[in-house]
């Protein structure tokens, strides 16, 4: 039986869109690809290194080991494990990361462009949370044990509201996932996001607005 014009058209808009629906990066060809960071990568990621040279090391990532930096304003720091740092992540969608507190220190608000994250609290109790696109807030305290799923390209954050350091792992489905920080992307962005831009947006006027960029030189 032949299709009509307008079912025509709509397998074929079904067959697009449930082929949009990938992972955050393609899925790999081969067992594993090694990546040559000696090579500029292309749009899959680092070309693979001869099989030859690999070795178990390739597969483990030892960066995460020791804590991060915490001596700065936000009283935390952060650790990623990306394909630029662990080759053994070149087309497999996936890196980590390792998040430090001290007391009252935070992550602030930020987003990863490229991939969904999963936060699992392995020491202290943290306030973790979410803003959606229509500006609903999704947030509670998490104690030692509990995991935040964390839809891409989300606004989101943690901050340490116990009295001990706290430390999260956190795991993304794009070898290279980015993140971008609210605050430090107005404020500290070169050129300088101009000042009207700066006024209207957050209601500042030109002491205020040198005051939080003196916070990102």
């Amino acid at each position: 039986m032949a299709l009509s014009k307008s079912h025509a058209v709509s397998i074929a808009l079904l067959a697009f869109f449930v082929c949009a629906v990938v992972s955050s990066d393609p899925d790999p060809l081969q067992d594993f690809c090694i990546g040559d960071l000696n090579v500029v990568p292309g749009i899959n990621g680092f070309p693979c290194r001869n099989t030859s040279t690999v070795t178990v090391d390739d597969f483990i990532y030892s960066g995460i080991v020791n804590s991060s930096n915490t001596t700065n304003i936000n009283r935390s720091g952060a650790i990623f494990g990306t394909v630029v740092r662990f080759p053994g992540l070149n087309t497999l969608g996936l890196s980590i990361a390792r998040l430090d507190f001290l007391p009252e220190g935070i992550i602030p608000p930020h987003t990863h462009p490229r991939a969904s994250e999963m936060v699992y609290v392995e020491e202290g109790t943290v306030y973790a949370a979410i803003v959606t696109a229509d500006n609903r807030l999704f947030a509670r305290v998490m104690n030692r044990g509990e995991v935040m799923v964390i839809p891409r390209g989300l606004i989101h954050w943690q901050m340490n509201v116990g009295r001990t350091n706290a430390k999260i792992i956190a795991t993304l489905n794009s070898q290279l996932p980015g993140i971008q920080f609210i605050a430090r992307s107005m404020f500290g962005s070169r050129p300088e996001v101009p000042d009207e831009v700066l006024e209207k947006t957050f209601f500042l006027d030109e002491r205020g607005i040198n005051q939080v960029r003196s916070n990102f030189v």
